[in-house]
């Protein structure tokens, strides 16, 4: 039989535990949400993912601007405006600057790291997480006013936050992506440099 000085120790442990149970709920929830995006795309297979099947499917019926990258299974409208335009998709940076049709640097940004409310909406949200996995060679798809053009990537570099130099407008027709490091945007930019791959 509980003594009354155990019956009234006994509450508190209970709350104890329940708090403690919660926190480590909560810190897995936590670890879940921050690593999502990493483990979304490690089993990704670039050859049969939906991002590849996609980009064959929409071959003759292009509907929209759209970014795909296979390899980290990308697949992004995108469109000019200013940074909440990465909330839906990637941003069109200084259109001005470049298109892929008429040439120039075209230049797309988005997020590469957005904790969400939930799993899913942390990998949705942080579209270029990956971008570190991308290398020379790797192609990305560009759906640009009803016509698609293929980039191949020849250089991958980091600069620091305030080389804005990386969107000014070339006299060669490149497609230029950056996002923050995965140290934040203070930390600097990882960009990756392609060039429209020569047609047939």
């Amino acid at each position: 039989m509980l003594t009354l000085k155990q019956s009234q120790k006994f509450p508190w442990q209970l709350i104890v535990l329940a708090v403690a149970v919660l926190l480590l709920a909560g810190g897995i929830y936590m670890l879940a949400s921050t690593s999502s995006p990493f483990i979304a795309r490690q089993f990704t297979d670039p050859a049969n993912n939906a991002t590849t099947k996609l980009i064959e499917e929409t071959k003759d019926t292009i509907n929209e601007n759209r970014l795909y990258i296979p390899k980290i299974d990308i697949n992004l409208p995108y469109a000019a405006g200013d940074e909440n335009t990465m909330l839906k998709g990637a941003w069109w940076r200084k259109p001005e600057n470049g298109n892929p049709k008429d040439g120039g640097n075209f230049v797309l940004s988005a997020h590469r790291f957005v904790m969400g409310w939930t799993p899913g909406e942390t990998v949705k949200r942080s579209p270029f997480y990956n971008i570190d996995k991308l290398a020379i060679g790797d192609e990305i798809t560009i759906d640009y006013q009803k016509e698609r053009f293929v980039f191949v990537i020849e250089k991958t570099y980091s600069v620091k936050p305030d080389a804005v130099e990386i969107e000014n407008r070339t006299d060669d027709t490149r497609l230029t992506l950056y996002s923050c490091t995965l140290g934040g945007a203070s930390d600097g930019r990882d960009v990756i440099i392609a060039k429209l791959r020569a047609t047939d």
